[in-house]
């Protein structure tokens, strides 16, 4: 079994899993700019004790390279519970993260989230440089 074979993808409109990446198509070599990755932008995920995002994990792979580079990974620790139970804790961590990024080159931004429940999924976004 490969890690692929356990990779879910979709339409992040019309599934609540997949991870939305938000950033420019177009940015100047060298350049920050951000790039916004979320879960449940469409389609609210549910944020409970008993079912939630665990994690968010941002890769990018340059133009013409056989690997990725991972830019950073968001973890989500806090989902309601309490020890009076079960979604009764007064704070919740939401499926949301910014990342601060240059490029030098063009390529791939992929995300890859990740539910207790529902397992791993994956969205990508081409990036242009100039």
């Amino acid at each position: 079994m490969k890690v692929s074979d356990l990779v879910q993808s979709g339409d992040w409109k019309g599934e609540k899993h997949v991870p939305v990446i938000e950033a420019p198509e177009t940015v100047k070599a060298g350049d920050a700019f951000e790039v916004k990755v979320s879960v449940g932008k469409e389609i609210p995920h549910p944020n409970t004790t008993e079912h939630h995002i665990r994690w968010i994990q941002l890769f990018f792979k340059p133009e013409g390279a056989k690997f990725p580079y991972e830019v950073g990974k968001v973890s989500f620790e806090v989902h309601g519970e309490s020890v009076e139970g079960a979604n009764q804790g007064p704070v919740h961590t939401e499926p949301f993260g910014v990342f601060k990024v240059k490029a030098g080159k063009g390529g791939t931004l992929v995300a890859l989230s990740y539910c207790n429940i529902h397992g791993l999924w994956e969205s990508s976004l081409e990036l242009k440089v100039e």
